[in-house]
């Protein structure tokens, strides 16, 4: 159950959920095709800020992030890796900052899902 419309919106077994909208695919694919789905929960005035959940699918691809964003990893298995060569390994209930302006490459090994906060 979502309730996008209270005072406080909110998701309800979001590792379920599967109400989600079609978002496409990462228009920077490098092998794969990752296709992207989710569920806006919030955007803030002017879209500076939002949060929600987020689904892809395997492939691999070039990663930049234009506004720093924090998520907690439900399900699913990725690895990231910084430009500078740091390797992140995501796994279930791994949580995540990454900041404005980080670079690199993401390898989705098993269908992800995430909610996320992006100011």
């Amino acid at each position: 159950m979502t309730d996008i419309a209270a005072s406080a919106p909110h998701l309800h077994a979001a590792i379920g959920f599967d109400d989600l909208v079609d978002w496409g695919p990462i228009p920077t694919m490098i092998e794969g095709e990752s296709r992207t789905s989710g569920r806006l929960l919030h955007r803030g005035p002017d879209g500076e800020s939002e949060c929600g959940l987020w689904v892809c699918t395997p492939g691999r691809w070039h990663c930049h992030v234009t506004r720093d964003e924090f998520c907690h990893f439900l399900a699913g298995r990725c690895t990231y890796v910084h430009e500078s060569g740091e390797v992140i390994e995501i796994s279930p209930d791994t949580a995540a900052f990454f900041p404005r302006d980080w670079k690199g490459v993401c390898t989705v090994h098993e269908t992800v899902r995430k909610v996320y906060m992006i100011r």
